[in-house]
């Protein structure tokens, strides 16, 4: 009897290593990194303003981890040739230079005592801040690039709706990214008006005093995750046309949620 080939299994974690291994590796060292991260927390006193100074190095692994661990999974759906080719790769390569930049330059002040974001205090860190704002769109481009290529690809098996909200999960991650992230950037700082109790939300720390430009910021940046899954539920629930229809509106909805508390924390309003 002739032996079957094995079923194929798309969305088998394995694939992370054969689509896209220099995200895969370089999230798993990120994560890793993570423990010397703690032990400053738990040895070091310092605080920058009322947090832990070694706490924004901290949530900045967590985000890029999951940030590229998502690319590397959405990768399984670029052209092969694409992955295969030479310009594909040193472009991942750029990525992830500007991913350790970023996290270098972060942990860095942390370790030397002082910010990152927002710190104008001599021109070496003004050069720096520029900089890693330039790194900072050149790795959020990766989606915008990934999204623009599944976009064209054929072939890649997943559900009509599916592959729309993928699409529009990854285009809308840049986009929207790149606008909170660049105002938020020509200010002087994440607050708009001045916290006088500072009260915050638990766990995200956003105020519930004053506008915060963190939060369309955050939204912005978790659109890759949102609208897929968005997508999956409509491909479910409804067939057809309709279901793209149902994706179409799913991310008019999101992209004017992020647009609205974007409008409000510019106004100076706490989300909450």
């Amino acid at each position: 009897m002739t032996a079957l080939p094995a079923p194929s299994r798309p969305y088998a974690p394995t694939r992370l290593w054969t689509d896209a291994p220099a995200f895969t590796a370089l999230a798993l060292l990120i994560l890793l990194a993570m423990a010397p991260l703690l032990l400053a927390m738990a040895l070091d006193p310092r605080l920058s303003g009322a947090e832990d100074i070694w706490l924004k190095p901290l949530k900045f692994h967590i985000a890029l981890a999951i940030y590229l661990i998502t690319l590397a999974a959405f990768a399984r759906w670029l052209p092969e040739g694409m992955r295969a080719s030479r310009r594909w790769r040193g472009f991942v390569a750029l990525v992830c230079l500007c991913v350790l930049a970023e996290l270098l330059w972060i942990g860095g002040a942390a370790a030397m005592g002082t910010t990152s974001h927002f710190n104008l205090s001599s021109p070496l860190w003004q050069t720096l801040y520029s900089l890693m704002g330039l790194a900072a769109v050149t790795l959020t481009s990766a989606s915008l690039v990934m999204g623009l290529a599944i976009h064209r690809n054929p072939a890649t098996g997943l559900h009509p709706a599916v592959k729309l909200s993928v699409v529009h999960g990854l285009i809308l991650t840049f986009l929207l990214t790149v606008l909170t992230a660049g105002y938020m950037a020509s200010t002087p700082g994440h607050h708009v008006g001045t916290p006088l109790t500072g009260a915050t939300l638990p766990l995200f720390g956003w105020s519930r005093e004053v506008g915060d430009l963190r939060i369309p910021h955050f939204l912005a940046t978790h659109a890759l995750h949102a609208l897929p899954l968005w997508g999956l539920a409509m491909a479910r629930l409804a067939a057809g046309p309709r279901s793209l229809t149902l994706v179409r509106a799913g991310s008019l909805a999101f992209t004017l949620l992020v647009l609205a508390t974007f409008a409000q924390a510019i106004a100076g309003q706490p989300l909450f």
